[in-house]
C-alpha cells in the first residue's frame, strides 16, 4: 500500500481505504447489534420484540446516509477517473502490442523491446493495441488497468516516481498460457533514460549511413 511509486497511487489507495473503512464500520456495527439482540431477545428471558409500523425517522435515516455514502465514493472515484483519462500534452509517447502472450513495445525513435523502459518524473502516454484477443495491462505498482481490445487504440497514462523495476501482468484470460504473460517496467533517472533512448538513435543513423554507403542512389 502506498509505495508511492506513480502519481495514481495516492489517490487510488486513499478511494480503496476510505472503501474498506465504511465497510468494516459497518460489519462491526451490524455484528454488535446482532449479538446484542439475540443475547436481549433470547428465548429463555421470554422477552418479545415488539415490530415498529411507519417510523418516518428511521425510514429517512437508512436512506440518506447509505445514498451520502455512495455520493462520496462516487465523487472520489470520478475525481481519480478523470485524473486518470486527461493525457498530459507533453507526454512520451510509447506504443503497446499485446498478443498472445507477450507485451512488445515501440518508441518514437523505432526502437522496440520486450520491457518497458521510462524516465522517472515524466508523464507517459502508453497507446494500447491487440492483435488477436482482449487483454488487460497491469502495473500493479502503479495502479494502472486498461483493457487491451482487437481492432481499436486505447490509452493510457502515468507519471513514474521512484526509479526501480515493476511487473505488467495481463488481467484478462486470454488463453491458455494467460498466467506466463509478464513483463516488466524499469524506471530510470532522466539522464540515464536520455542516453538508452539516444544510443538507438546513434545506432540507427549509422546503421542508415552504412547501408547509404553500399547501396548508394543511382
Amino acid at each position: 500500500m502506498s509505495s508511492g511509486a506513480s502519481n495514481f497511487v495516492e489517490t487510488v489507495d486513499s478511494v480503496f481505504l476510505l472503501s474498506v473503512a465504511i465497510c468494516v464500520f459497518f460489519l462491526v456495527l451490524i455484528t454488535t447489534l446482532i449479538i446484542v439482540f439475540s443475547i436481549k431477545y433470547n428465548r429463555k428471558k421470554n422477552k418479545k420484540a415488539v415490530n415498529i409500523h411507519g417510523h418516518a425517522l428511521l425510514e429517512i435515516t437508512w436512506t440518506t446516509i447509505p445514498t451520502i455514502l455512495v455520493l462520496i465514493l462516487f465523487w472520489y472515484g470520478w475525481v481519480g477517473y478523470k485524473e486518470m483519462v486527461d493525457v498530459p500534452e507533453n507526454a512520451m509517447t510509447v506504443e503497446v502490442t499485446a498478443q498472445m502472450w507477450k507485451w512488445s513495445f515501440k518508441y518514437e525513435n523505432g526502437r522496440q523491446t520486450d520491457s518497458l523502459y521510462i524516465p522517472i518524473n515524466k508523464p507517459v502516454k502508453l497507446v494500447l493495441k491487440s492483435v488477436d484477443v482482449i487483454h488487460g495491462f497491469f502495473v500493479p505498482a502503479f495502479r494502472i488497468k486498461r483493457d487491451v481490445l482487437p481492432g481499436t487504440q486505447r490509452t493510457a497514462w502515468f507519471i513514474a516516481e521512484n526509479t526501480g523495476r515493476y511487473v505488467i501482468t495481463c488481467a484478462q484470460y486470454c488463453g491458455l498460457n494467460h498466467s506466463n504473460m509478464f513483463s516488466g517496467i524499469v524506471a530510470m533517472p532522466d539522464n540515464e533514460f536520455n542516453t538508452w533512448y539516444a544510443a538507438k538513435q546513434d545506432s540507427s543513423q549509422q546503421m542508415n549511413k552504412s547501408l547509404n554507403s553500399e547501396n548508394p542512389n543511382p
